[in-house]
């Protein structure tokens, strides 16, 4: 049994505002510290960004408003703790404590997640899906009934009917689809707006390729400041975190669909 949502579901939006943000501190700058928090809905979109990096203002309003249109933005930027930056002074070491899960996928979230981008390619707009064994649930917006049930015959379609979804209808905030973006591997840490340091990204990416790669779930912990995980310095979990956010066109992208 797994549910999927698409890009444009809003809490996806959310997520993929702040993963944005961070792609702009990369730009700024090599190893940025940035966490990024964003609560949008109903014309209004909310922003606290705390980052060790300056972000010009109307980049910022610039990224907001490609991704989410017209709204009004209020945008708050504030210095990370000191106490917290002097902890990756000198060396790269674990910026928070945590603990993670990798967990090898099923066939079917594959088939699930196959399903949600072959629907998203025609629709691109607010979608959500589960599929429980053999019953395949879809809830597409602005997208005609007869229409969806031509492609998925079998399906239970639009259950209550057609309907508009996005921003206007519900909020969104970050890292509220974490089920979506990490299937059986969910962990208590967000995997969006944050910076590479932060081992809410680092760690849930490098246990879940871990865990793919094996056939075998895998559980580490970590402290903030730890340098050794897995045996392996953080340096190279960062590094392997990095290559595979890159691939993937940076951390908006990585928003998109998560780790699924």
């Amino acid at each position: 049994m797994y549910e999927k949502v698409n890009p444009c579901h809003p809490d996806k939006i959310a997520d993929r505002i702040a993963g944005a943000i961070v792609d702009l501190a990369y730009q700024n700058d090599t190893n940025p510290k940035i966490a990024v928090e964003v609560l949008i809905g109903h014309g209004k979109c909310h922003v606290i960004a705390e980052t060790s990096t300056k972000l010009d203002v109307n980049e910022v309003n610039a990224i907001i408003e490609r991704i989410a249109g017209n709204v009004e933005i209020d945008y708050l930027e504030v210095p990370q703790d000191i106490n917290l930056a002097e902890n990756q002074k000198g060396t790269v070491r674990c910026g928070d404590n945590g603990i993670f899960k990798g967990v090898p996928l099923t066939t079917e979230q594959k088939k699930l997640s196959n399903i949600a981008r072959e629907l998203f390619a025609k629709y691109r707009c607010d979608g959500k899906y589960i599929l429980d064994g053999t019953r395949l649930i879809i809830c597409q917006s602005n997208a005609k009934t007869e229409d969806l049930r031509r492609i998925y015959p079998d399906a239970d379609i639009n259950p209550i009917g057609d309907w508009t979804g996005g921003t206007d209808v519900d909020s969104g905030a970050t890292n509220r689809k974490l089920g979506s973006d990490m299937a059986d591997s969910v962990t208590g840490g967000g995997l969006h707006g944050k910076d590479l340091s932060k081992a809410d990204v680092s760690l849930n990416v490098y246990c879940f390729l871990k865990a793919q790669a094996t056939g075998s779930p895998i559980e580490l912990s970590c402290a903030i400041g730890d340098e050794i995980i897995d045996g392996r310095p953080y340096s190279e979990i960062v590094e392997i975190a990095r290559e595979f956010i890159s691939d993937l066109g940076g951390f908006e992208k990585f928003a998109e669909w998560g780790l699924v």
